[in-house]
């Protein structure tokens, strides 16, 4: 049996998935895992300006890459973000023309809406 972490609506679930021979076994909810309450060790994050334009997360992810620096000038549609989510590189560009506070560092997963810029 292989136990996973699946998230479902905001609702983290802890399920079990018997592994039987070359087919695809039987999922069981056993029940809601915990949210783990270690703080995980990362680099500071610069405060974001109060009246600026936030970059949400459209999905949950991993951030794979930071492609510029805070304070860095960002134009629209420029990429900012590497999102790897389901195996596969995501670009998240600026939304607007401005200076770009990241928000996430590299390494982090993030779940869906979650800030990861802020241009303004």
């Amino acid at each position: 049996m292989r136990n996973f972490v699946v998230t479902i609506d905001g609702k983290s679930y802890s399920v079990g998935v018997e592994e039987v021979g070359e087919s695809v076994g039987e999922v069981q909810i056993i029940a809601p895992a915990a949210k783990s309450s270690a703080p995980v060790a990362a680099a500071p994050v610069a405060a974001a300006p109060a009246n600026g334009e936030k970059v949400l997360s459209p999905f949950p992810g991993l951030i794979k890459n930071v492609l510029v620096n805070n304070g860095d000038t960002v134009k629209k549609d420029q990429p900012i973000i590497v999102l790897e989510a389901m195996k596969m590189d995501n670009d998240i560009t600026a939304p607007c023309d401005g200076k770009v506070t990241i928000q996430v560092n590299k390494g982090a997963n993030v779940e869906t809406n979650a800030v990861l810029a802020v241009i303004g």
